[in-house]
């Protein structure tokens, strides 16, 4: 049975700090919570964390898609509808926005041009409300990391996308190698929390954003289990090298079953 993201913690999580929760296989409420509370600065704190290299990794991404990305599109984790918007501008057919907190899909709308062909769902990336082979791209910015049990997400993806579709992933993996871990860890650990609890007031926050990168897949395990349900797969690194895209083209449809499915 899935976990209700919407649920109360579970007794003795609520009391632990936010940092804490990163790795926690519990902590959907909490994280839920969170990205509630930042949303009204969230794209404020992003562009001033990344020095706007968010917006060039995303329109890297958006290209990656190529034709996938002009017919019906997932935008998974969609947040505040960066991608989104940009999927309408260049054309896309319908763009399905999903994520599981709805104040920050609520801060993204007035992206959106009056009735641009957009469904917006708050949802668990773990049980997306799609028919099998419905969509035609997918796209993920930034926000697997945050999702317990990230197979089950994947299952998903390849549950609802069509032979031949693409599935294009941004996210910031766990560093392998001594200067990875170094530049990486220094960034996270101290420049991260205080910039992002300047913006926003909730540095515990972006602690915990912090946190979930060392909690997280390696790229190369990520890739491993995204071949493994059916994707041929290609990743690399963003420049500058903290940020990495996975690319993964969806083969002939095969069933997919995931731990603790019958």
């Amino acid at each position: 049975m899935r976990p209700d993201p919407t649920a109360a913690p579970p007794a003795g999580l609520a009391a632990e700090r936010l940092p804490a929760l990163a790795g926690h296989p519990e902590r959907a409420p909490r994280v839920q919570e969170m990205f509630d509370q930042l949303a009204p600065r969230y794209d404020l704190a992003n562009r001033l964390l990344s020095l706007g290299l968010d917006q060039w990794w995303r329109r890297q991404a958006l290209d990656a898609l190529k034709d996938s990305g002009r017919g019906e599109v997932l935008d998974l984790c969609a947040g505040t509808l960066d991608l989104t918007a940009a999927l309408v501008r260049r054309g896309a057919r319908h763009v399905h926005a999903v994520d599981f907190s709805p104040q920050m899909l609520q801060a993204g709308r007035p992206k959106l041009p009056p009735g641009a062909p957009v469904s917006i769902t708050t949802a668990d990336a773990r049980e997306l409300p799609l028919p099998d082979q419905s969509v035609d791209g997918i796209i993920c910015g930034f926000g697997l990391r945050n999702v317990p049990e990230v197979h089950r997400a994947m299952a998903e993806c390849a549950r609802v996308l069509r032979p031949g579709g693409r599935l294009v992933v941004l996210d910031f993996f766990q560093p392998v190698g001594p200067t990875s871990r170094l530049l990486q860890g220094t960034y996270n650990r101290l420049i991260v929390p205080a910039v992002g609890g300047l913006v926003t007031g909730f540095r515990d926050a972006y602690a915990y954003l912090a946190g979930s990168i060392d909690a997280f897949m390696t790229r190369a395990a990520f890739e491993e289990m995204t071949a493994g349900l059916g994707f041929a797969v290609r990743g690399r690194e963003m420049l500058p090298p903290v940020a990495s895209m996975i690319v993964g083209i969806r083969q002939e449809a095969t069933v997919v079953r995931v731990e603790g499915e019958a």
